[in-house]
């Protein structure tokens, strides 16, 4: 039986809906890892994701799997290999994640702050196709 979800019933507006997918602590930065890095396996992205436990990450990609975002590729080898990657639907995300990222290293240096790793904000944008780059 498909367990039911929140959204299952009609959302309020669209930006309900959106932020409903979107929500959850992790999926924007599990999303962006899929953009810069491409097709990632579990541990990859657990490796990016350092302060996430494994059964969250478990749960915020079965999410995203669900809501058509991510396409996961269960490889029939021993050990299990497991890739996660970005669906048509998750690829029209491109310019959000990558603006919201952006607007995020804006926030920090205003206030003086710096993220953990150092990003390249022109590779970013190289990466990740921002058509004003």
């Amino acid at each position: 039986m498909k367990k039911l979800r929140n959204y299952d019933s009609a959302p309020g507006c669209s930006m309900e809906a959106a932020l409903h997918i979107m929500g959850g602590k992790w999926k924007g930065v599990i999303l962006y890892h899929l953009f810069k890095d491409g097709t990632l396996r579990f541990s990859e992205l657990q490796r990016f994701m350092t302060s996430i436990n494994q059964r969250l990450l478990t749960k915020q990609l079965r999410e995203l799997e669900e809501d058509g975002l991510v396409v996961r590729e269960v490889f029939p080898v021993v050990p299990p290999r497991v890739e996660y990657s970005l669906s048509e639907e998750g690829r029209e995300l491109n310019k959000l994640v990558l603006d919201l990222s952006l607007w995020g290293r804006k926030w920090l240096e205003k206030r003086g702050l710096k993220t953990a790793v150092e990003e390249d904000l022109d590779e970013l944008k190289r990466i990740l196709g921002n058509p004003e780059s």
